[in-house]
């Protein structure tokens, strides 16, 4: 059961046509919030956009590439336009981690993923703040990080530099725009099953039963919607004291 702790409040959230992005956005509309989907991805985020609403929930679509900073600001303005408001921003979207080493790396798609997962994350927080600034009451930013952030892994320089990116940003909005009554946390996940890490194994050729119990303590995956619950307390008032964290959601990876 989940309980409307987002009742009447407006959300953005982005990377939200499938993984945790989509779990996020479903688990959003389940609480009350009035969720714009925001993906690149059409097909599928119309898709899901359409479940949310058969659901009874409240939801629309915009096709955003968050690297693009007239389509981050139009997307907050679509959320505004659309909802009278913004309240609360999960900034999930991401790229498949890298898969060279450091000295080798392919630089082409080192600039994509810096693109999306770094850049893109700066260019929602500016946005997505101006928005909470400009009209006041405070409000509450997640973004999506990684245990990568934390514990480097090989063969991907550009993924773990982007999500190490993503912490020093937190803590930065965080510690600028306390005085606005503006949360600024992230979340960091393990080993989520998602078509991401899906297709992570299939490139390093692991299967998941020799993979988990290296990545978590309790020996398995973990689920999107166990990652959406930690961004859905984070972006609720149940952690209105709570600012500038990281929430690990890893079963225990990074403690080893």
């Amino acid at each position: 059961m989940t309980f409307p702790v987002l009742d009447g409040k407006v959300a953005v959230v982005t990377g939200a046509a499938m993984g945790m992005g989509e779990a996020t956005a479903r688990l959003f509309a389940e609480a009350g919030a009035k969720v714009l989907v925001a993906d690149l991805n059409e097909e599928r985020g119309r898709a899901v956009t359409e479940e949310i609403v058969a659901d009874g929930g409240t939801a629309s679509f915009l096709k955003v590439n968050v690297a693009d900073s007239a389509q981050v600001k139009e997307m907050v303005q679509a959320a505004v336009d659309t909802y009278g408001r913004l309240d609360v921003a999960v900034n999930n979207a991401a790229l498949t981690p890298d898969d060279k080493p450091t000295a080798e790396f392919d630089e082409d798609y080192w600039d994509r993923l810096i693109a999306v997962d770094l850049k893109g994350t700066a260019l929602c927080l500016k946005w997505e703040l101006q928005q909470l600034i400009k009209q006041g009451g405070g409000g509450s930013v997640v973004n999506i990080s990684s245990v990568s952030g934390f514990r480097p892994q090989p063969d991907n320089p550009a993924y773990v530099a982007a999500k190490h990116g993503v912490n020093g940003l937190t803590k930065t909005a965080a510690v600028e725009n306390g005085a606005h009554n503006i949360r600024v946390n992230a979340v960091a996940p393990g080993a989520i099953d998602t078509p991401m890490l899906r297709g992570s194994l299939e490139q390093f050729g692991f299967t998941e039963e020799e993979f988990a119990p290296r990545l978590s303590l309790l020996g398995r995956f973990g689920q999107p919607r166990e990652v959406a619950q930690a961004s859905l307390w984070l972006a609720s008032d149940q952690s209105s004291y709570v600012t500038g964290s990281v929430i690990h959601v890893d079963a225990g990876y990074t403690s080893r």
